[in-house]
């Protein structure tokens, strides 16, 4: 569906190439990156680490589909926070912690493309109706474009 829908508007001009690199949709924000998914993570976790950030996990969703005798285009999670941003936003509304730390993925789409997704800070904000932390959220936002940003170009 998702795809449709890029298709189409795409097609129609509603979208540009530049838009198209970083549509945020259901509360997330997509970029396709020019690397690979491997690539891609690893550059996002070493420019994390590079920034004093925490980095929890690191998830081979495609491997773990191998164990189980399953296939799965190349599919990375970098799970990580900083607890100087995340604990503000916490105190103000608990139920944040069930969106920290933060995720990203990068995938391989059936035709080969590589996109890094993760959830938009905003959307965040607008759903734990953590509106008087907004400098926060604009830190957090602002980081995870410019981080995004080096991963994938």
């Amino acid at each position: 569906m998702h795809r449709l829908f890029l298709t189409i508007a795409f097609s129609l001009g509603l979208i540009t190439s530049a838009s198209l690199t970083a549509l945020a949709e259901n509360g997330t924000i997509v970029k396709e990156s020019n690397r690979s998914v491997s690539e891609t993570i690893t550059l996002l976790e070493e420019t994390l680490k590079s920034k004093g950030i925490t980095i929890f996990a690191r998830i081979d969703h495609a491997a773990g589909a191998s164990k189980v005798d399953q296939s799965l285009r190349p599919t990375e999670l970098l799970i990580f926070g900083n607890p100087k941003l995340g604990t503000p936003l916490m105190q103000s509304n608990q139920a944040v912690g069930v969106d920290l730390p933060l995720k990203a993925l990068a995938y391989e789409d059936e035709a080969g493309k590589v996109y890094l997704v993760y959830n938009d800070p905003k959307y965040l904000s607008e759903r734990h109706d953590l509106g008087e932390k907004a400098k926060v959220i604009e830190k957090i936002s602002g980081a995870l474009s410019k981080f995004s940003d080096i991963a994938t170009k």
